[in-house]
């Protein structure tokens, strides 16, 4: 038995996780909580990558180790010089090789019980793919339904505060899940980054208690729902929020007003020309341009949002009855309200 390497199933007995791998490797997706030490860095990497391909592998590993020992001095002499004798890190690179190899052996010469995690990143998405097919299904949905402009995602919010269990997946994927979704300056995580983080969600849930949950379609903008919560939506209780048309604009206006005093939206709105035709388009990016966000907010629910919403409705809840929460108010204080209502009924239920 190597006493120096350790499992995925025995994250949580160490102190800290460290990454070895590259800030690009890291940035794509990582260990909860870890953090980030690369042994190369980026350029780095090339250097030592472009050297073993054109010139050795030992002139590669040569000038690789140089760099190696440099980097982890470094890190020994700043991020873990207040650390005690008994400090029990745990480093993992992309496979568990090299990388992790070195600075594991170089922490435990200086005195410190370190271990590489066996398989390395690999294992731990192996982790990620396996449980995210098992956790899920032992929870018990209930879905947030309603057309846009619902404040659905502001509900689940307000569910949150008020200390239900919430897996708010528009934010975890950095998107408002509607064409007109993307967030200023704020890319979407990677699928696999996705994953992890709706992986770690789940796990904290507990299954005696719903789980609230909006009604999602398959993607999130770029990124796609894990099967086994999909399912789990699919098959959850539903409940569906009705609000007027006005209450709706109104809501949106308010909700998405950086988007729409912006510059993007009128480029945005092109790429619902294939649904919506090319006149339509045309017009509402006159409104746009006029600031008539109000007409241009209620035609685009009217003759867009809330035809694809009436399609997946009917879809999924053929001849269900679903629980039906009506409000005239859209106001932070009227979703709190709203949101109190649905957790007392599910509660009661």
């Amino acid at each position: 038995m190597d006493h120096t390497r350790a499992t995925v199933e025995e994250l949580a007995g160490f102190d800290a996780l460290i990454d070895a791998r590259s800030p690009s490797e890291f940035a794509e997706d990582h260990i909860p909580g870890a953090i980030n030490c690369p042994v190369l860095d980026d350029q780095q990497r090339i250097i030592v990558g472009t050297l073993y391909k054109q010139v050795s592998a030992f002139d590669a590993r040569k000038v690789g180790a140089v760099l190696v020992a440099r980097n982890v001095a470094t890190y020994i002499e700043t991020m873990f010089a207040d650390k005690p004798k008994g400090w029990t890190p745990l480093v993992y690179c992309w496979r568990g090789g090299q990388r992790s190899g070195a600075f594991t052996h170089i922490l435990r010469e200086v005195g410190w019980s370190a271990k590489r995690l066996t398989g390395g990143y690999k294992s731990w998405r192996g982790h990620v793919i396996e449980q995210l097919a098992v956790v899920p299904q032992a929870l018990r949905f209930t879905v947030i339904a309603g057309p846009t402009g619902s404040a659905k995602t502001r509900i689940l919010e307000a569910m949150q505060q008020q200390g239900q269990q919430v897996l708010n997946l528009e934010a975890l994927a950095a998107h408002k899940g509607s064409v007109l979704g993307d967030l200023p300056g704020q890319p979407q995580p990677s699928q696999k980054m996705f994953e992890t983080q709706v992986l770690s969600a789940v796990q904290q849930f507990d299954p005696a208690r719903p789980v609230y949950v909006e009604s999602e379609s398959k993607r999130i903008g770029q990124l796609r729902v894990p099967d086994a919560v999909f399912q789990g939506i699919q098959d959850g209780q539903w409940l569906r929020v009705q609000a007027s048309m006005e209450q709706r604009v109104q809501f949106l206006l308010r909700d998405y007003d950086y988007f729409l005093s912006g510059p993007e939206l009128v480029t945005q709105l092109e790429r619902l020309k294939e649904s919506c035709g090319g006149e339509t388009v045309t017009r509402w990016k006159g409104l746009a341009q006029a600031r008539d966000f109000a007409t241009l907010v209620g035609e685009l629910l009217a003759q867009h949002y809330d035809r694809f919403y009436l399609r997946s409705m009917n879809k999924h809840a053929e001849g269900a009855d679903h629980s039906r929460f009506a409000t005239n108010d859209l106001s932070d204080a009227g979703i709190a309200a709203l949101a109190r209502e649905i957790g007392a009924r599910s509660d009661a239920t």
